[in-house]
This record gives C-alpha cells, sequence and structure tokens, in this order.
C-alpha cells in the first residue's frame, strides 16, 4: 500500500514530464457561474455541452441569476467563483471597492443585431426617443447593458435620460407588465423582445443598438482577484474554453447545435430559439474594449474614479 501511494505522489507531482494533463494530476476545479437569460452566454453554454471545460479539469456547474446587477455581490460572496456581468455592472462594482478581474468575454455588439430595443405597450403611441420623456421604461438591471446604451442613445437624439422614469424588471417579466400597464416600454432583448410582439401585447419602437459600435463586449466573465491568483490554471482554463466554444460558434454547420445550448439553459423551445439572432462571440476582452465603458459611464456620471483597465484584465 505504501508503494502505491508513494507511486500516486510522483505521479501527481510531475503530470508534465509523465505526459499527462495537469488538469488529470490535480483534480477537477469547481466552479459555480452565474448567467442571466440572454444568448450573449452562448459560449458558456457550448463549452458546457461540448465538455471544453471538464477536458480542462473544470467542473462548472451553470446558475441563472434573474437580474446582472446582483451578480458582482454574488461573486464576492463566493456564491458564484465566475459570473457575467454586463461591462457597466462590473465597472461599477470595481469603482465601489470589490476587487474583481475579468477573466474572459461573451458576446459582443454589431450593427448586424437587431435582437434587442425599445419595446412599448401596444397603443402607447411611442416611437421615437422624445416619446419617452415621462413615460415609465422598465430595464432587466439598473446600471446594466440595456440600461446605460439606452440612457446613450437618448442622449445622442437631444433627449435627457433624466426625464424618463427607469424601473428595474427582469427579462421573463417583460410581457407581463407590459400586459399590466405597470410600465410603457421596455429595454427588452430576445427571446422575449419576439415573444412580447409575436403576442401583440407591445411593438418594437426602435432598434437603438445598431447606433453601437462594433465588437464591444455585451458581458464579461468576471472573478476575485484572490481566486484567479490563487486558481490560474482553473481562470486560464476557462478562457481557453470559452475562446474553444467560439471557433465551434462561428462554423455555421454548428448553428443547430449552439440554438440547443441556449434553449438549454434559458429554458426556451426550439421553436423560440429558431428566431433569435445571436450575438458574436467575444472571449478575449481588450483594454480598448473596457475604455469605451469608462468613457460611456463617466458621461453618465456612474462613476467616482477612472480606473485603470490594465489592472482589471486577468493575464
Amino acid at each position: 500500500m505504501m508503494k502505491r501511494r508513494t507511486a500516486l505522489a510522483a505521479l501527481t507531482a510531475v503530470p508534465a514530464v509523465a505526459g499527462l494533463p495537469a488538469a488529470f494530476a490535480q483534480g477537477n476545479t469547481k466552479i459555480v457561474f452565474g448567467y442571466t437569460a440572454v444568448t450573449d452566454f452562448a459560449s458558456v453554454f457550448v463549452a458546457a455541452e461540448n465538455g471544453y471545460f471538464k477536458k480542462r479539469g473544470l467542473d462548472v456547474e451553470l446558475k441563472f441569476i434573474p437580474i446582472n446587477s446582483t451578480i458582482p455581490a454574488a461573486v464576492q460572496a463566493d456564491s458564484l467563483q465566475i459570473g457575467g456581468p454586463t461591462p457597466s455592472v462590473y465597472l461599477q462594482s470595481v469603482d465601489g471597492g470589490l476587487d474583481h478581474v475579468v477573466v474572459a468575454g461573451a458576446g459582443v455588439t454589431s450593427k448586424t443585431i437587431t435582437g434587442f430595443g425599445l419595446v412599448a405597450k401596444a397603443g402607447s403611441g411611442i416611437r421615437t426617443a422624445k416619446d419617452c420623456v415621462g413615460k415609465k421604461i422598465g430595464v432587466p438591471g439598473l446600471g446594466a447593458f440595456l440600461h446605460v446604451t439606452f440612457r446613450a442613445w437618448l442622449k445622442s437624439q437631444g433627449v435627457d435620460y433624466k426625464a424618463v422614469n427607469f424601473v428595474e424588471a427582469s427579462f421573463p417579466q417583460h410581457g407581463d407588465l407590459l400586459r399590466g400597464g405597470s410600465v410603457d416600454a421596455v429595454v427588452s432583448a430576445d427571446p422575449f423582445m419576439s415573444r412580447i410582439t409575436d403576442s401583440g401585447v407591445g411593438y418594437v419602437a426602435s432598434y437603438y443598438s445598431t447606433f453601437l459600435p462594433e465588437n464591444q463586449p455585451t458581458i464579461i466573465h468576471v472573478a476575485k482577484r484572490d481566486w484567479v491568483a490563487k486558481n490560474p490554471a482553473a481562470a486560464k482554463g476557462f478562457r481557453e474554453a470559452v475562446q474553444e466554444a467560439a471557433t465551434f460558434m462561428n462554423q455555421p454547420k454548428n448553428d443547430g447545435a449552439v440554438r440547443a445550448a441556449i434553449g438549454k439553459y434559458i429554458k426556451l423551445p426550439p421553436e423560440v430559439i429558431a428566431k433569435v439572432q445571436i450575438s458574436p462571440p467575444g472571449p478575449v476582452v481588450t483594454e480598448k474594449q473596457l475604455n469605451y465603458w469608462v468613457g460611456l459611464m463617466k458621461d453618465q456620471e456612474m462613476l467616482k474614479s477612472t480606473p485603470d483597465v490594465a489592472r482589471l484584465i486577468a493575464k
């Protein structure tokens, strides 16, 4: 028995020499990952379904989080090891004192994507940015991607966004809130946006998203700095897994498998998933991309200081 233990100890001590992957030698690293109900997380869903995490020694449990803005707090509390906030939610959390870093990226913007926009209640008469003044508009996370970009669009149209009453509402609530008259409009995204318009409860007043620049991250995957320092191989493995998933997604022949993975994790039937647009994957986040978001948020007086973005990206 002693000889057997000694042999096993030697094996785990020199996995590279033995020709074995480090993940096999060290055992699987457990990661609870937090996501919201949007297709921008497709690369993580694909990585999970295709075994890209497992082959790197990662045991990744995907956990649904209703409101994006709660993700940094869950990461800080260790309820999640990695989570996917929007860039604005992440930068606000850093500005508030949380020491989190970017591990990888998810979806990115594209002018070809009309998968999110301003959806108004049928009969409301909302058609333009100016029509939003004095109205109550639901957003899936105050300070999150859709809220911040929509305010930027209002400003670009000469409208003071402070004259609009924003309320926080998760994606699954959007249709019911419009139907019940609790809000005049929502800033929503597919597949929820399509379901609202198909039902006749609301209509798309503006695909305002098309004004956004190309290739800006919509979701980023973050972890506590000290977790990354203690688990550098796991952080690197997670990033490599979503990179492999991005390559898979970029092959048209895999479209069906990608949509099946999305449908599984955001709990929507194939006929709904078949209609939605999927944002291009952007697994690597750059300093230039984060600086774009810093500028957008400073313009909306959302940050007290200017972060050093070079320190915010895990190497």
